[in-house]
């Protein structure tokens, strides 16, 4: 029998050797490959890293604390607005209607502004809306100077919060990092008619509250844009961004094709009615409850003042209908505030699991500025019946406003369960 030579035995176990390496290099590119895009977009940024995202989380909240203050404090301050320029409830509810219109306007071009120009210069453009208009205020202006000036705080509030929530939706674990920029937005409504409340009690003039809102705008104006400041151009951003800025301000015809598709999305839709629903009752219970606690309960305009502050800990059972008495009404009150705590963060978190990636931005933004003109549509209602039925409505607007909140929410699709 003829015999093979050792050399091309090694050669030819050699061959077979590299065959078999380059087909496991081969598989393993396919996997890493076949892998990459799920990993990227398992990818996310936390409130750690980077490292200035706990930065941006601290001043996001800080402007969430100016807002709060901002939509409590009118509930302390009507009886005072009313006084001095001698006008009924359905006139200063004005004031709801223009900043519900800054709201609604700001929709339509928060996320074009900021993929042009970025989170910073758009949060500084914010900022230096609600300066201005709390300076007008804080100065005792004729009435439709202060109107004027609450459709300017809606513009501002509606960009620092669009901005700042989609922001927070997108970290890991934003139900928690949602709660706590949802929280500040809550010590921010309980101390706004605590101070708003102890000016007026020592004979100050109402629009002096607002100076203090000036302060804190001031400040925001630096901290916030320092904070975002080259945001769009660290590393991993990329992955979180829905569009480049190239695609987002594109022709007119592909913004009006997204913005179809922005209201043919059903999340987006029923999101920004639930949200509408959720924070018209939180600011009409805020704005009115002392209105209502004076008619009906012979309560002191100087000290009920406080009784807000205790429902910005949850939201209103009503109880106000059946226990004719003011601290019993203060309890539930703020027991109400504590049911309404967590439904903000968690409905984000779920609205930020259906929304498709590429529209979230879009989708956010809409939802919070829609959503949050419910803020200020619910208490012009209110403060309008009022005027001639009496505050006792503020309970049916709000019951009506917490079936439309679980109507909108059975109706929303199911989050499919993550197989990863």
């Amino acid at each position: 029998m003829r015999s093979i030579p050792f050399s091309n035995f090694s050669r030819a176990s050699g061959e077979d050797t590299a065959t078999a390496d380059a087909s496991q290099r081969i598989s393993s590119d396919e996997n890493r490959e076949a892998q990459g895009p799920r990993l990227m977009s398992e990818q996310v940024q936390t409130i750690w890293h980077p490292y200035k995202n706990r930065f941006r989380v601290m001043a996001a909240c800080l402007t969430s604390l100016g807002n709060g203050m901002n939509d409590s404090a009118p509930g302390a301050l009507i009886a005072s607005v009313e006084r001095d320029y001698n006008i009924a409830y359905g006139t200063v509810s004005i004031i709801f209607v223009c900043n519900a219109l800054g709201f609604v306007a700001a929709a339509f071009f928060i996320s074009a502004l900021s993929s042009r120009i970025g989170r910073s210069k758009s949060l500084m453009i914010s900022e230096a809306l609600l300066i201005l208009g709390y300076t007008v205020i804080a100065t005792t202006p004729p009435f439709p100077a202060v109107c004027a000036s609450f459709f300017f705080l809606g513009i501002g509030m509606a960009m620092n919060l669009a901005i700042c929530q989609v922001f927070c939706a997108n970290l890991a674990n934003n139900t928690a990092v949602v709660g706590a920029y949802q929280g500040a937005y809550g010590i921010g409504g309980t101390t706004g008619p605590l101070i708003a409340t102890a000016l007026i009690s020592h004979g100050s003039v109402w629009s002096r509250f607002y100076t203090i809102e000036v302060g804190l705008a001031s400040l925001n104006f630096f901290v916030i844009p320092w904070a975002f400041w080259n945001y769009e151009s660290e590393s991993d951003h990329e992955q979180m961004l829905p569009h480049p800025a190239s695609e987002q301000s594109g022709s007119t015809q592909r913004r009006w094709k997204s913005f179809k598709e922005l209201l043919s999305d059903r999340t987006t839709v029923l999101g920004s009615l639930f949200i509408f629903a959720y924070q018209g009752s939180e600011v009409a219970i805020s704005g009115w409850v002392i209105a209502f606690l004076v008619q009906f309960r012979n309560g002191d305009p100087s000290k009920v003042g406080y009784v807000s502050s205790g429902f910005w800990a949850g939201i209103t059972l009503a109880s106000d209908l059946f226990v004719p008495s003011i601290p019993s009404d203060s309890v539930a009150i703020a027991f109400s505030g504590l049911l309404l705590g967590p439904i903000y963060p968690c409905a984000v978190h779920i609205f930020q699991r259906l929304i498709p990636k590429k529209m979230q931005i879009s989708s956010l933004s809409l939802i919070g500025s829609v959503g949050s003109s419910g803020g200020t549509a619910a208490p012009f209602m209110t403060g309008m019946l009022a005027q001639h039925v009496g505050t006792f409505v503020l309970h049916p607007i709000c019951i009506g406003l917490f079936v439309t909140m679980g109507v909108t929410w059975f109706f929303l699709p199911k989050p499919e369960k993550r197989s990863e």
